[in-house]
């Protein structure tokens, strides 16, 4: 769990968009009584003297009292601030109307998931017209066979204002069905038990878990996670259908406040494993699943700076490890003994190669990679020894496994997609080395992926580092420097942020503008070193580097200096309000969804979800080292009296990851400011979390504002407007 947007693999219709994360005197302590609402003025939120002092140094954080959320005074605020975005935005009603009847138009409503054959059964998940989430479906012999409706999320979602599934997982005897449910966005889950013979719910019923579970190869016997005060998830329990969910023995608890737990099991069903893992350091367990009673055997004590992921494929694990390798490598381990006495290297290890993953199957591996800064998939042949790439034309693209439950198969299962090409199902063969295409998405409206280009080109960082920039636009674009840029970054946790197809975009590609994604560092798209060089005291490489894409995108004549737009979301909203530090001039318009912006309290708040685990991404501000660097560009302590540039900035009031305090309080003290010539608008979703609303339609109002907010901003002598007057009525057609 990272301050990173989500999706999830449980909405396979979901067309998420991408969504990347000496100070300054504080605004005036002067204690304003009362919210300002009239008119057509911002709520001002009143300031509150409150001194915090850390590490020798003493700072005055006036908008501190916004984080008590049962406060009335600040939802009232929060209302206020998003009665004023609608008002504001009122002018842009037909545009972001038009923009959503677009995206909507795209959607095969009515559409079905490429079939997954475990055992006798095929299934798959369906979505239905005019439905905002999907059913997830079964048939037992045949495709032809009748159909059988595991869970309908429309009937669960009824009544409710957020939904979202967090797990799915059948029973090895394809009996029973254990989900978890998500009501309000704060990815706190209920986990249920279901009976697919009869379709009845069995009264088992646990409360605060994460998303991971696994059944015992016993069909009655499930291995669950709890959440601690601080949403970690931090035990693993055994839970016996019928017992009291109170007696339910711990298995595991991990005692570290840096680790996270997590539960899977293995592909071939033989083993369960307890893994846990902080940013540097991990360690890994397992029981026999036909044994769950059994004591859980630790693979390798954990040790400092040592990260390894486990994979087993009959009497040996291969595991992914950084020992003596920085960008990982595969060893091989027997699983009676798998101490690190008897690691040995599998495949030697290539420095120019990162190791993502492994997947093992009888008599294959499949190696995700990355090189030179894309993502690639080695098949390795346990029998012959021989390994080859499977080969992708595009010049930037995004390529994953898909989820491959069986494991004695020679054909494997791919996920692919470009910024023109649709999201595509590929079905590979791993003996015949043939792809076939079992599914392209559907992209209605008359798409067609021959009428737009994408390139992918390298800007020159401040010390020389070349920087990969993936960007698409449609064809007839001409490189004079007059089209309007919608720029995006993430740059953290060493998350990669690849070229994917999102059909929301050609919205914008359709009305002349350029879309782009910085692969800065911090991200993880060429290498560990990638990302270390873009983390704790070298953040500020990731700053840096995204402005110099903005400018060699400027320079190169991509975009028009005064048409550039940037976006991005969790971690990339922090890196959308350092750069409007650093550069306020370089962007016309900046949108920050869920941003994480007021990086010293949080990170000085251990109660508070990731802090803790996350001291090794951002540095532990006790240490006057890491306050003052972490002070130097920490959005919310860095706004000071200068011209920003428009902003919108969104919220989930109920989000475990960014705190809805932490825009909140980055838009007040901004409000404080004089002589602000620009739009200043705050969204707070009351009812959502982290990912925003839930339903695949309601999405879509969200993007069709923020598009609206960039193409209306971004047109040619857009007069700036006061962000205490608010924007202009005049009427948008298109």
């Amino acid at each position: 769990m990272a301050r990173v947007a989500l999706a999830f693999s449980v909405k396979p219709f979901e067309d998420c968009y991408l969504m990347f994360l000496s100070r300054s005197v504080v605004a005036s302590s002067i204690l304003v009584p009362t919210l300002v609402l009239a008119g057509t003025n911002p709520p001002q939120a009143p300031q509150k003297p409150h001194e915090i002092t850390e590490v020798g140094h003493t700072r005055n954080d006036p908008f501190f009292w916004l984080r008590e959320k049962d406060n009335p005074e600040v939802l009232k605020y929060l209302e206020a601030e998003n009665r004023h975005t609608e008002s504001a935005l009122k002018h842009l009603g037909k545009l972001e109307e038009t923009l959503y009847k677009e995206m909507r138009g795209r959607i095969k409503e009515s559409d079905i998931s490429v079939p997954e054959k475990i055992d006798d059964y095929y299934y798959y998940s369906r979505a239905e017209t005019g439905k905002q989430y999907a059913s997830y479906c079964r048939k037992k012999g045949s495709l032809d066979a009748k159909e059988e409706v595991l869970l309908d999320e429309n009937e669960l979602a009824k009544g409710q204002k957020y939904f979202r599934i967090g797990t799915l997982s059948v029973s090895r005897d394809h009996k029973l069905l254990a989900y978890s449910t998500d009501t309000n966005g704060s990815e706190t889950y209920v986990l249920r038990i279901k009976s697919l013979e009869t379709g009845a719910l069995l009264p088992d019923e646990i409360k605060n878990c994460s998303d991971s579970v696994a059944w015992a190869n016993d069909n009655k016997t499930l291995f669950y996670d709890q959440l601690d005060d601080a949403h970690r998830p931090y035990k693993a329990l055994q839970h016996v259908l019928g017992r009291s969910v109170e007696q339910d023995p711990t298995v595991y608890e991990e005692k570290d406040d840096r680790f996270f737990l997590e539960i899977s099991k293995s592909r071939d069903n033989k083993l369960i494993f307890v893994s846990v893992e902080s940013e540097l350091t991990s360690e890994v367990r397992f029981v026999e699943a036909d044994r769950p009673d059994g004591e859980l055997r630790l693979i390798r004590p954990r040790e400092n700076d040592l990260l390894y992921r486990v994979e087993n494929c009959g009497d040996r694990f291969f595991i992914v490890t950084n020992e003596n390798a920085k960008n990982f490598k595969i060893v091989e381990t027997p699983v009676a003994s798998p101490g690190k006495e008897n690691w040995k290297d599998f495949i030697p290890y290539d420095p120019e190669i990162k190791i993502e993953s492994v997947d093992a199957f009888a008599n294959y591996l499949a190696i995700s990679e990355r090189l030179k800064g894309l993502p690639a998939i080695r098949i390795y042949d346990l029998k012959s020894g021989e390994s080859h790439e499977i080969k992708f034309d595009e010049p930037a693209y995004e390529v994953s496994l898909d989820r491959n439950p069986v494991f004695d198969t020679h054909i494997i299962r791919i996920n692919y997609s470009s910024f023109i090409t649709p999201d595509s199902v590929i079905d590979y063969d791993m003996v015949s080395r043939q792809k076939e295409l079992r599914k392209e998405k559907t992209v209605l409206g008359g798409y067609k992926k021959s009428g737009y280009g994408s390139e992918r080109i390298f800007a020159k960082a401040e010390d020389g580092v070349e920087i990969p920039i993936s960007l698409v636009y449609k064809k007839g674009f001409k490189k004079d420097g007059t089209a309007p840029l919608l720029l995006c970054g993430y740059g953290a946790y060493g998350i990669c942020s690849d070229a994917d197809f999102n059909s929301n975009t050609i919205s914008l590609l359709d009305r002349g503008f350029v879309f782009a994604i910085a692969h800065i560092r911090g991200g993880g798209e060429l290498g560990r070193t990638w990302y270390e060089d873009g983390k704790l005291l070298q953040k500020k490489n990731t700053f840096s580097d995204f402005i110099c894409c903005a400018q060699y995108l400027i320079d190169q004549q991509y975009a028009a200096p005064k048409r550039v737009a940037i976006l991005g979301g969790s971690a990339g909203g922090l890196l959308m309000g350092a750069v409007m530090n650093m550069r306020p001039d370089l962007f016309k318009t900046v949108i920050a969804i869920v941003p994480f912006v007021d990086l010293l309290n949080t990170m000085s708040d251990p109660s508070l979800p990731l802090t803790v685990t996350e001291y090794e991404e951002w540095g532990n501000p006790a240490d006057p080292k890491y306050f003052d660097y972490m002070a130097s560009y920490s959005p919310y302590d860095n706004v000071e009296e200068k011209e920003y540039p428009n902003l919108l900035v969104t919220a989930g009031l109920n989000d475990p990851r960014v705190s809805y305090w932490e825009p909140a309080k980055w838009v007040a003290k901004q409000r404080a400011l004089k002589h602000q010539n620009r739009i200043l608008l705050l969204k707070t979703y009351m009812g959502a979390g982290h990912g925003g609303d839930s339903g695949r339609f309601d999405r879509l109002k969200e993007v069709a504002m923020e598009y609206a907010f960039a193409i209306d901003t971004l047109r040619d002598e857009t007069p700036r407007q006061s962000s205490r007057s608010g924007p202009s009525r005049g009427d948008i057609s298109r």
